[in-house]
């Protein structure tokens, strides 16, 4: 009898050894919080210059195409991502509706590819390089990057058309925009830098 007994203690310890190893296996298991980004909370503004005071004329790519991408940290989360910007997207809010589409087929139209701006975000040891394909030609932009408490992520930086072969379409848009693009001293000037800023969100889940 004392032998059954004690048979029966050794089985209930077997079983509650079990069932607390179930539980620390269950509790390493459990997946770490991910950081995501996603199109639809991003957004590409940029500014380009004008006559030789240099004024700004701002604009907006309305569409940004890319997978929603995830990581254990914003950086994860940013880097490597693959997207495309429609020329179509371009909008400029110009209230006489025809800026758009001198910059659509004057200047984009006189590239090689008509119809998407293509890139990779490179995001390692806090230093974001945007390599673009625009025109034929894949060059890097750096970008200076702010990530607030918010995890609002704003990313900065200038491109210079030369770097991408686009002297010949800016030629192209400053011909169009000729009287336009003049200012008080009758020089007509179109710039050959153009600001560019991305704006996302990255959501928690």
């Amino acid at each position: 009898m004392r032998k059954v007994g004690i048979l029966l203690i050794a089985l209930a310890l077997v079983v509650t050894s079990c069932k607390n190893e179930k539980k620390e296996s269950k509790t390493e298991t459990t997946p770490t919080e991910k950081f995501v980004v996603k199109p639809e909370a991003t957004s590409i503004t940029w500014k380009a210059y004008k006559t030789t005071e240099k004024i700004g004329v701002g604009g907006e790519f309305t569409t940004v195409n890319f997978k929603e991408q995830a990581g254990a940290s914003p950086q994860e989360a940013l880097n490597n991502l693959s997207f495309s910007i429609p020329i179509s997207s371009l909008f400029t809010n110009d209230a006489t509706n025809t800026r758009d589409a001198k910059i659509k087929t004057s200047f984009f139209g006189a590239m090689l590819d008509t119809e998407l701006i293509k890139g990779t975000l490179n995001y390692e040891n806090d230093i974001v390089v945007a390599s673009l394909t625009m025109n034929g030609v894949t060059h890097n932009l750096p970008m200076d990057i702010i990530i607030t408490e918010e995890r609002r992520v704003s990313l900065t930086g200038t491109m210079n058309l030369a770097d991408w072969n686009a002297l010949d379409a800016l030629a192209s848009l400053n011909k169009v925009c000729f009287d336009l693009h003049k200012g008080p001293d009758g020089i007509s000037k179109t710039w050959e830098d153009v600001a560019i800023e991305v704006n996302t969100f990255l959501r928690k889940n």
